[in-house]
């Protein structure tokens, strides 16, 4: 590291936190915050800066585990939990990997289809193509694989930076949307699905996996340098998730609060709303970032799978076939023409459940000083991971009964 330069030594030991950023801009985020923007104004823009800050202790401390330990956090939980309970583990983190897949690969299809008309179904076997030539990338190297993610990031906040310039958008409005405040039981709806979203399992499984064997380090002294090097990772790839979150809800804001918002499919109604109001190059840059965030987000779902196979329970199948497998959900609601917000609506619903099983092992293991070691949770960390993990908890529980009981 230090023989590359003070510069690309800290480069070279960035990325890990950006393949985990992509799972925070997915198209669920694309749905969730244009419609929050359009009904309520800029009134929730608070509830998208606090899912950001959990996210990023959330993510620091299973990068810190992969650290400390050597090993990723599916490996951890086989090695301290029973048997039974890890199998379970697994079961549970396979069906969420679909789930999450679902969403993200319909939303890299819908992309297409704004983009050149492609019919859905088509459009989604295109999008198998390029995710399979994404993840050979993995294959050459996990760099290889981390910049084309982290570009693929790069032009979603490319693409909203250019929507916000040319929509614009109303300081005080956004300076009074910081102020934490709701708009009825409706806009406590949005914040269970804004916070609820925001702590995706897949990721938090992988970043460990991403920091564990990163860099070979020697003594404690060395994997507190490197630590130091995954805050800042994590401060600068979260933080760019966060912006590009917020700037959807302003633009949505700006734009549609206040006028008849499609209620059928947000991410259409974004798209031809732009398209509408402000021209076709907003429109252009929106179905950009979203076929990159379809892409890429996709891509991290099916990486994140092998990862959770192979630490639960010591099995690997080939990348591309899991891809095969995981896409095959997708292309059925594809072929069938079912609706396509509606199947990520159930996606997310289903994802929900996963949240508490991969949140709970983490804050378990990582305040155990025989596992940390030294770098054993703080209490006050300890206290506030779990102040967050206990409203995530409670704001999907919500978001379940409100799905079913209601």
């Amino acid at each position: 590291m230090r023989a590359r330069g003070r510069v690309r030594g800290t480069v070279a030991l960035l990325g890990p936190a950006f393949v985990a950023a992509v799972a925070y801009i997915d198209p669920g985020n694309f749905a969730t915050n244009f419609t929050a923007g359009a009904k309520f104004g800029y009134t929730l823009a608070w509830v998208i800066v606090v899912a950001n800050l959990s996210a990023m202790l959330v993510q620091y401390l299973s990068a810190k585990a992969g650290v400390a330990t050597g090993r990723d956090l599916p490996e951890l939980c086989r090695e301290n939990f029973p048997k039974p309970v890890s199998r379970g583990l697994w079961v549970q983190a396979e069906i969420i990997a679909m789930a999450t897949d679902l969403a993200e690969f319909l939303g890299a299809a819908v992309g297409l289809y704004l983009l050149f008309h492609v019919p859905l179904f088509p459009a989604g076997l295109i999008t198998a193509v390029v995710a399979f030539g994404i993840l050979a990338l993995e294959q050459k190297g996990y760099r290889r694989f981390e910049l084309a993610i982290a570009g693929l990031l790069g032009i979603v906040f490319l693409g909203f930076l250019y929507d916000l310039i040319v929509v614009g958008a109303d300081p005080g409005g956004v300076a009074s949307g910081l102020i934490p405040r709701l708009a009825g039981s409706e806009s406590l709806l949005l914040v269970c699905g804004i916070i609820g979203a925001t702590v995706m399992p897949h990721v938090v499984y992988l970043h460990s996996a991403l920091t564990k064997s990163r860099v070979a380090c020697r003594d404690d002294g060395e994997k507190r340098e490197l630590l130091r090097f995954q805050r800042l990772d994590v401060m600068i790839g979260l933080g760019l998730a966060g912006l590009i979150n917020l700037s959807m809800l302003v633009i949505a804001a700006s734009l549609f609060h206040g006028t008849p918002f499609g209620d059928g499919d947000a991410i259409q109604s974004a798209h031809d709303g732009l398209a509408r109001m402000v021209g076709g190059g907003a429109a252009l840059a929106f179905a950009v970032a979203l076929l990159a965030s379809g892409l890429s987000s996709s891509s991290v779902g099916t990486y994140a799978g092998q990862i959770v196979m192979q630490g639960f329970i010591r099995r690997q199948i080939p990348l591309f076939v899991r891809r095969a497998v995981t896409m095959a959900p997708a292309l059925v609601v594809l072929a069938l023409g079912l609706p396509v917000t509606d199947s990520l609506v159930i996606s997310q619903v289903v994802l929900s459940f996963g949240i508490p099983f991969a949140l709970v092992p983490l804050l378990i293991l990582t305040r155990r000083r025989d596992i940390m070691g030294t770098f054993v949770n703080k209490p006050l960390t300890t206290a506030v991971a779990g102040g967050i993990a206990a409203l995530i908890i409670g704001l999907n529980a919500f978001l379940l009964y409100d799905t079913f009981l209601r």
